[in-house]
């Protein structure tokens, strides 16, 4: 590597560093083993998971581990050293037993496509569980409720399509916004998977699909093309014709709560149905009931997974006691949706190993591993640490979590006098781009992965943020006070009564109330504050009856009007594309050298505003944008780009800024930012 024309290989590389792994002694010996013990350090977790699914046939390994953060940090490295497609993961719910609030749309979809791929394929090599999701009882028709596959060139029927989707759990909106949504418009299907991080769009032409391709929620323009799309469902409980039955039944046996078995009677799709999960299936599944015999099972801290186990199976009981005073039941077991732990492997034949972090004998197998020592801020002990383990033929991987930042490492290494290697798994140092959430080092097997994190000593989110329909405003809540006027998405306008604590057995949760026209009352459990939203179009607004028809009908109004706006602006619009502009050149060397530079990850909304603004100055009508953003948010990058491609095109550039304070500091950001460029910066004030 020279400097100039380095090359970063991608994570791909993390892929070929478990097979290394293959002379380890305490993996060679238990391959193929019925059960015991391996003691395995936290930090080489992932990659020890990894290797076994490389050296052993079976599959799936199904990884439990007590919480769901340990599921997402080791999901999420598993992803790095195997590929994604090969690593699923089977969430617990996130609400509390018997509580009439559904669970989250992702959350059941991903469940479903979990046991789906178990029962029917492709089965991954890694299925990762928390103790909880596993010891939970799977919804009728577990393992038979597939996803509806729609290709390019398909043949099908508009009606049925969607008819079959809202079967699935899909909500039928005028416009799609969130998971669980489907939209329709003329010969245009709009569907958000469950599973998935984007909206679909499918275009017929007659009963042909004529065009797959993702869409933006926020402008709702297609994006990016697809051949194929997946659309797993949304509800892991629905109301078929065995469900249909035994609510019909428990009308008359548990009458306190007939006004729901009436419901699911009938066949009705409402929020919380969920909960009653335990009352809706005869029998007692697991997802580990489902596993072939030529599956392996890794009980990750064995000891800290039942005492988790022991604390649902308490709240739940606790919570049952609580509420069958509450509704009036006639007894107060109610029936179970969490199984104890000893059920959790007493029907599936596939071995099972426990994995602790330190041996507890010398008789237990172990993965000699350990962490890097502190290395922030003191760069000479970390050459002497890579120096220590490449002299004796190691391989040393330095995973940094973009190009910028590897490039800045390299270069950081080089001048300490780190030989860096052009292939990453030969012997030596060599620096590649992965995300990885920490570094270990195997002295066995001679490698060493070290993360970014092991340098900067910042770790980051395990998990990209998730799109949002519309932006949050902070300000909003935190200026929220009793008696102001809020709307939510679905049951229209209310008063904020404020922010309330409900103990159910024990199980405390913070709630938002909203008061509805007479004297109805909607707890929106705190997780889910997003589908409420600062209500702007009067003084004193009428508030909305909770279940009736007036906010569908106010929503139609308002649709009608948009419509309306809408074709107003496209006529202005077609005027404003009409008239001469200046079009700016594609980005020059200098400008991939300035962005890469960039000292931090870009978040997806200011990556997203990036990329407009420069393809609006590459357009050659006149620019019209507002970039918005709070304090902090990357609004001053985004201009440093624009700026610096205006620039080279010969152009001179003038930032205003509302105060003197800003214009120094703009001064001195934009100069540190321009140096070493031949870019003059000066202030104005």
């Amino acid at each position: 590597m020279d400097g100039a024309d380095d090359w970063y290989p991608m994570t791909g590389v993390l892929s070929s560093l478990p097979q290394l792994l293959r002379a380890e002694p305490a993996l060679s010996a238990n391959i193929g083993g019925s059960g015991g013990v391996l003691a395995v350090p936290e930090a080489a977790r992932a990659v020890t998971v990894a290797a076994l699914a490389h050296l052993s046939e079976r599959r799936p390994i199904v990884v439990a581990v007590p919480s769901g953060a340990d599921a997402e940090r080791l999901a999420h490295d598993l992803g790095l050293f195997l590929g994604p497609e090969e690593v699923e993961t089977f969430p617990a719910w996130e609400t509390l037993p018997f509580e009439r609030v559904s669970p989250g749309v992702e959350t059941m979809g991903r469940r479903l496509r979990a046991v789906w791929r178990l029962h029917h394929g492709p089965v991954p090599r890694v299925v990762v569980a928390t103790v909880k999701s596993l010891l939970q009882r799977l919804g009728p028709g577990a393992g038979t409720l597939g996803p509806r596959v729609v290709n390019r060139g398909d043949q099908l029927d508009e009606g049925e399509l969607v008819a079959g989707l809202v079967a699935m759990g899909y909500r039928r909106e005028y416009q799609v916004e969130h998971r669980g949504e489907v939209a329709v418009r003329g010969g245009i299907v709009d569907v958000f998977p469950s599973t998935s991080d984007v909206p679909v769009r499918i275009d017929l032409w007659g009963d042909e699909v004529d065009r797959l391709s993702e869409f933006d929620v926020f402008d709702q323009r297609s994006t990016v093309e697809r051949e194929t799309v997946e659309i797993f469902g949304c509800r892991e409980v629905l109301p078929d014709a065995e469900v249909r039955a035994r609510a019909a039944a428990l009308v008359g046996a548990e009458p306190w709560a007939r006004d729901q078995w009436e419901r699911l009677a009938e066949g009705l799709v409402f929020d919380g149905m969920e909960s009653w999960l335990p009352w809706l299936v005869a029998d007692e599944r697991l997802v580990t009931d489902l596993l072939p015999a030529d599956s392996q099972v890794l009980l990750v801290e064995p000891r800290r997974m039942r005492d988790r186990a022991g604390e649902v199976l308490d709240e739940e009981a606790a919570l049952a006691a609580t509420l069958a005073q509450t509704w009036g039941a006639a007894s107060e077991r109610f029936p179970q949706l969490h199984l104890p732990y000893d059920r959790l492997l007493a029907a599936t034949r596939a071995p099972a190993w426990s994995v602790v972090p330190t041996a507890e004998g010398p008789a237990t197998p172990a993965v000699e591993a350990r962490g890097w020592d502190p290395v922030v801020g003191d760069t000479a002990r970390l050459v002497r640490q890579l120096a220590g383990l490449t002299q004796r033929g190691g391989r040393v991987v330095v995973a940094a979590e973009g190009a910028g930042s590897a490039a800045r490492i390299a270069d950081s290494l080089r001048r300490e006098g780190v030989v860096l290697q052009d292939r990453p798994l030969e012997p030596g140092v060599s620096v590649v781009v992965a995300a990885i959430d920490r570094g270990f080092i195997l002295p066995r097997s001679g490698l060493a992965v070290l993360a970014e994190s092991d340098i900067t000593g910042r770790r980051r989110a395990h998990r990209p943020p998730r799109p949002r329909a519309r932006s949050l405003d902070a300000g909003f809540f935190d200026d929220l006070a009793a008696g102001d006027f809020v709307v939510h998405h679905h049951h229209g306008v209310a008063r904020y009564g404020g922010m309330v604590k409900r103990a159910i057995g024990g199980a405390e949760r913070d709630y938002l109330l909203l008061e509805y026209r007479g004297g109805d009352k909607l707890y929106v459990p705190s997780d889910q504050i997003d589908a409420v939203t600062p209500y702007t179009g009067g003084e004193s607004p009428s508030l909305s009856r909770l279940g009736g028809s007036d906010w569908a009908r106010t929503r139609q109004r308002v649709r009608a009007a948009v419509r309306e706006i809408a074709q107003e602006l496209v006529v202005l619009y077609r005027k404003r594309v009409t008239s001469p502009g200046h079009a700016f050149p594609g980005d020059t060397p200098w400008q991939a050298e300035l962005e890469e530079a960039f000292p931090y990850t870009e978040t997806p909304d200011q990556a997203k505003a990036i990329d407009i603004v420069k393809g609006d100055m590459e357009a050659p009508t006149p620019m019209d944008r507002l970039v918005c953003g709070d304090v902090g948010f990357g609004k001053t990058e985004v201009a440093i780009r624009a700026v610096f491609k205006a620039v080279q095109d010969g152009m001179q550039a003038a930032v205003l800024v509302p105060t003197t304070l800003l214009a120094q500091q703009h001064y001195a950001t934009f100069s540190d930012r321009y140096a070493g460029y031949p870019v003059r910066v000066e202030v104005l004030s």
